[in-house]
């Protein structure tokens, strides 16, 4: 149910508080609040919605200064019940992962740890470390966030060696499989020689060794290898022996191991900062430290973040994956449902523990000292930021610290497939949501033909069309506080008479980096800025021209690709847009294309026997 919006702050008025409080029903469900704007700040569930929304705004209850600061601009709350405060909470993820609220952050995808993908979806799955969890298709698996990065490049690569897997996102040989086949590497996923029930049989196996599984697996294969041997089929059980060898290999460089063998058991822990809360997550199956997971989120009250962490986390597992017991740092302000919900799932106990004593106290006190570790190297990273965006301010003169950067770079083949870049810092930090590419629709900038000046010209003519005034932009919340042009003082002109033609001249402060020296230039001045290539505002200056410049070129890189795949497809008559696409998808390259009969350029849905033949007769023209 959406309650009547209005704009201003629920706060400045309290009978209208009171109103909208009293429309919010005692039942479970999901709540969200909305600014102004009607843009979505915050998204919340709780078993009793009345009281908990109604709790944000009670005088005698203790808020830390990130949601008292997100009440402050509450002008609207909107509802959705629900039957049980499980399906409030699924909505709850689903909602934030939709809409990113502002001041939802436990939820998010964190970018600073990598995740470990199976993609379940497809009938040959892929398996690849990536640190955007994106789920497109829900069959698809994310294991993770992990810390150690290179601990799990190598349990991959491990891995990899162990099992037969495909070793190529694309194959190498369109009717051969490579080595890697014939090494015993791969069982030529990319012919067909191994049928997609087989294959998601080793992916089990696999999936295995990130879910903790590694005893469990062990014992399976032993049981398979005895069974092969007692058939005589002695090739197989030796593969199966050097699978144990490997998994074996897995628990070597163990650093933690438990008295109790017998027990799996997760340990978290977390360490509050002023601004950043680090959360570690210790992963223990079979009395030996198998995964450590590591989260980060805005300061507030230790229970409330390690409950919705753990939310998070559980809700991403098999059932298989739950552990009997969970060992915290600190009591969870709900505590009752979460373990009614895990031991639901789970299909038995799950208990949560908070240690007090010998063993289980001393492990929740080691995960504490990681989170520790992890909260030192984010502030130093975060105090080095400041430190640069002071000496940025200093050095042109602003008041405060800039906190949105935006960067523009051109990318072009002598003046082809020519694009351009966007890419935003916020406090320091590349925020990737923000990035944006363009394609420069100038006719005059072609093949053979380039114009930088033109170029920029355009870009930021398109970038800041749609305010209609000066105070339109400074209100808006993409409002750059500083614009970087990759270029000199031309490029700095160029930019600069294009926004005195829209007016905004006077609202945004631009300046250009010129690569050689690293100089800084400013409009209206013929000399550079007095600064230091290597002075911390200068610094984070050129890394995020650096960022902008590999963010065009990727870009450009692959409009070249696409258009050298496309371009001697595009003087077949009758081959259109569609086809071609329907022709690489099918070759994956164009030399196979050159190279394939007519019948089989035929066997290509869309692809009638008339049109092979003329590919064919073209290319052999």
């Amino acid at each position: 149910m959406t309650l009547n919006h209005d704009l201003h702050p629920l706060l400045d008025s309290p009978e209208r508080l009171e109103h909208r409080l009293k429309e919010i029903p005692p039942e479970p469900g999901v709540y969200l609040m909305r600014d102004g704007g009607d843009r979505i700040l915050y998204i919340g569930k709780s078993k009793r919605l009345r009281s908990r929304v109604r709790s944000y705004f009670r005088q005698s209850q203790p808020l830390s200064d990130r949601i008292a600061l997100m009440v402050r601009q509450v002008c609207d709350i909107e509802f959705i019940v629900t039957d049980s405060e499980a399906e409030a909470l699924a909505l709850e993820a689903n909602l934030i992962k939709q809409h990113q609220p502002q001041f939802n952050v436990l939820l998010k995808d964190d970018k600073k740890y990598p995740y470990l993908c199976i993609t379940w979806s497809e009938d040959y799955p892929r398996i690849f470390i990536t640190r955007k969890r994106r789920i497109a298709n829900p069959k698809d698996r994310y294991y993770g966030p992990y810390v150690d990065t290179r601990q799990l490049r190598s349990t991959l690569n491990l891995v990899k060696r162990i099992f037969p897997l495909r070793q190529r996102p694309k194959p190498l040989f369109k009717d051969r499989p490579c080595l890697n086949y014939d090494i015993g590497r791969c069982p030529g996923v990319c012919q067909e020689l191994i049928t997609p029930e087989a294959y998601h049989q080793i992916i089990e196996k696999v999936a295995m060794v990130f879910q903790g599984r590694i005893g469990e697996l062990e014992s399976l294969l032993t049981q398979q290898m005895q069974t092969a041997a007692a058939q005589l089929e002695f090739e197989k059980a030796a593969e199966l022996r050097d699978r144990l060898h490997g998994l074996q290999s897995l628990g070597v460089d163990q650093k933690v191991a438990l008295p109790d063998d017998r027990i799996s058991r997760d340990a978290i822990a977390l360490r509050l900062g002023e601004r950043h809360a680090c959360i570690q997550l210790f992963q223990i199956r079979a009395g030996k430290l198998i995964g450590r997971l590591g989260f980060i989120a805005n300061s507030d009250d230790p229970g409330s973040i390690l409950q919705r962490v753990l939310e998070d986390h559980y809700r991403r597992l098999d059932p298989i994956e739950i552990p009997s017991t969970i060992l915290l740092q600190h009591p969870l302000p709900d505590a009752e449902f979460l373990e009614t919900w895990l031991s639901q799932i789970r299909g038995r106990k799950v208990t949560l523990e908070v240690p007090q004593r010998q063993h289980k106290a001393e492990l929740i006190a080691m995960v504490e000292r990681n989170a520790a570790y992890e909260l030192a190297r984010l502030e130093r990273g975060d105090r080095r930021n400041q430190e640069a965006l002071n000496d940025l301010a200093q050095l042109l003169g602003q008041t405060t610290p800039p906190r949105r950067l935006e960067c523009y770079d051109i990318s072009h083949s002598q003046g082809a497939n020519a694009v351009a870049s966007r890419v935003v810092f916020l406090d320091g930090h590349p925020a990737k949501q923000e990035y944006r590419h363009y394609k420069i629709r100038n006719p005059d900038v072609r093949s053979g033909h380039s114009d930088d000046f033109a170029s920029l010209a355009e870009v930021l003519q398109r970038r800041f069309r749609d305010y209609d005034s000066p105070q339109t932009l400074i209100e808006s919340p993409d409002y750059p506080d500083l614009v970087v042009i990759d270029g000199g003082k031309g490029q700095l002109s160029a930019v600069m008479k294009i926004l005195q033609e829209m007016g905004l001249d006077q609202v945004l402060q631009v300046v250009s980096l010129a690569k050689q020296r690293e100089e800084i230039f400013i409009p209206g001045c013929s000399e550079p800025l007095d600064s230091h290539p290597e002075q911390p505002g200068v610094q984070l200056l050129r890394r995020l021209r650096d960022e902008s410049h590999r963010f065009a070129i990727s870009f450009h890189r692959q409009q070249r690709t696409k258009r050298m795949r496309r371009s001697r497809l595009d003087e077949i008559p009758g081959l259109g847009f569609q086809r071609q696409q329907q022709l690489l998808a099918h070759f994956h390259s164009l030399d196979y294309i050159m190279q394939a009969s007519p019948e089989q350029l035929a066997e290509v849905p869309g692809i009638g026997k008339r049109l092979a033949a003329e590919i064919y007769g073209y290319f052999r023209g």
